[in-house]
Order: structure tokens, then sequence, then C-alpha cells
């Protein structure tokens, strides 16, 4: 998983979906410069950047970073099995502190569910550049705490507590403790 070039990815996938940077910008409802600054490698999106510009594409970040990986038909999935949607997000520290790891349950789409297995590290964040998309989302914290954004309101999650709400209202995940916080979430439709 080294090596993965998400400035090269992006920029051929953007043009071979026709478009320029601008027109990816003005699609995914990000500034033209950011398209231009992540596909020179002059800049790490956040998860929630990434997805948004991904989101004009047309493509999750599962066919972004596994496009050649077959489809699951299976019904029961070993930690092994599970996709990896982040790892190969540049920007992590060598210490993991602020690193996020999101793993998919099979395949989201042919089911129209996106159950995922979530851990935040130590100032892990999803970005200043809150989530918003159609759909609701609801998890719960399996260990440590989480700080939700959801609209007005923040709180802060302890293992056990847990989530519900739609996904059109703008929202961030942070991990303000010193512990790894983890989560298991569901999203309809996937989102990611």
């Amino acid at each position: 998983m080294d090596g993965f070039d998400v400035g090269t990815r992006l920029r051929d996938m953007r043009t071979a979906a026709g478009l320029s940077q601008r027109g990816l910008a003005d699609l995914s409802g990000v500034p033209h410069g950011q398209i231009s600054m992540i596909e020179t490698n002059r800049s790490s999106p956040s998860v929630a950047s990434l997805r948004r510009i991904l989101g004009g594409l047309g493509v999750t970040l599962a066919e972004f970073f596994e496009p050649d990986r077959p489809a699951l038909d299976a019904v029961f999935f070993r930690p092994d099995d599970l996709r990896d949607l982040t790892s190969l997000l540049p920007g992590a520290a060598p210490d993991r502190s602020g690193r996020i790891r999101l793993m998919q349950v099979g395949d989201a789409r042919a089911h129209n569910l996106q159950i995922l297995y979530e851990r935040y590290e130590p100032g892990a964040d999803t970005g200043q550049s809150m989530l918003e998309h159609a759909g609701s989302e609801g998890g719960v914290v399996i260990a440590g705490a989480i700080e939700l954004t959801v609209g007005g309101q923040t709180q802060v999650l302890q293992a056990g507590d847990s989530y519900l709400f739609s996904s059109t209202i703008p929202h961030r995940f942070r991990n303000i403790g010193n512990t790894e916080a983890v989560v298991v979430s569901a999203c309809t439709p996937p989102y990611l």
C-alpha cells in the first residue's frame, strides 16, 4: 500500500471523466486551487475533502483506492476481509497521531448500506470542512471517546454511547482524548 499516489490517481480519474480541474471543483463544491494542490501532491486532503471531490466524480473511497478489487459475495467477514478505505491517505504522522482508519464490511453499494469499523488515533479529525451528504447514519462508540458535531450540537461520546442523525446535516468526528477511539457505524445510502 505504500507509494500510492493520491494526486496522480485523482488527475487520471478527472481526465478520464473529461473534466478540467475547474469543472471538477464546480461539481464537488471545493475551490479549484484545492484540486490543483492535491493533484500535484502539494496538499494532503482530509477524508472529508477527498470524499467531497470524489463525489463530483461519482466514485467512493473504496473505488478510488482499490479500483481492481472484486466485489465479495460473502455473508461473513474476517478482519482481513474488511476494505481499508483510508490507509492510503497521505499525511498521517509517523507516530500514528491523528490517524483515522475506516474499514468497510463487504460491498456497500451492492447492499445500499455501508457498515464501518472506525479507529481514531488521538488528534484524529475528519476535517474542519464538515461532512455532509444524502442519507442517514448512526453508530456506537466501542472504546475511548469521540467528539461528534452535528449542525450546531457538539457532544463527547464515551464507550457505550451512540448517535443517529440525518447525514444532510454538516457533521464532524474528532478524537480530542489521549487514547484511541473505536466506533462501529452504518450509513445508508453508502457515502465513502
